[in-house]
């Protein structure tokens, strides 16, 4: 009889709402872990960045240090880098204009397609009108 009495239905909705309670704050506090822990790896992962950053900028310094003090090179070494750059802009001239070209074919196949679509829905469209018409026929003759 003591359980009975203990467990009132006024008591049943006190437990119900304690655990809840209980489990809300249990997933707040997991979602509150999760964000923490982003957080600090979003802040590690910024802090590389900026390092990796920093590295660039020192090693171009660096190349154009070089390359302004640097000690002149054999007639030999200076031709073989002006043709490697003089090949690096070809290909980079050439990469250009495959993009463009890949874009240009792209956007006329997108027409093309679209072309197609109107077509066949202005067909269906028509037909449609087609048979409304006999419809509307029939109905005026009768």
């Amino acid at each position: 009889m003591a359980l009975s009495n203990f467990l009132t239905p006024e008591s049943m909705v006190f437990i119900i709402v304690v655990a809840i309670a209980l489990i809300a704050a249990v997933i707040i506090v997991i979602q509150w872990r999760k964000v923490k822990v982003s957080e600090h790896e979003l802040a590690i992962l910024e802090k590389q960045i900026e390092l990796k950053k920093i590295n660039m900028v020192e090693k171009d310094m660096e190349s154009k240090r070089l390359m302004e003090n640097g000690l002149p090179l054999p007639k030999d070494k200076q031709e073989k880098l002006m043709e490697i750059r003089k090949q690096t802009s070809e290909l980079l001239g050439n990469v250009g204009y495959m993009q463009t070209q890949v874009s240009e074919r792209l956007a006329h196949l997108e027409a093309q397609t679209e072309l197609t679509k109107l077509k066949k829905m202005l067909a269906e469209i028509e037909e449609k009108e087609k048979k409304l018409d006999k419809n509307s026929q029939k109905y005026k003759g009768e």
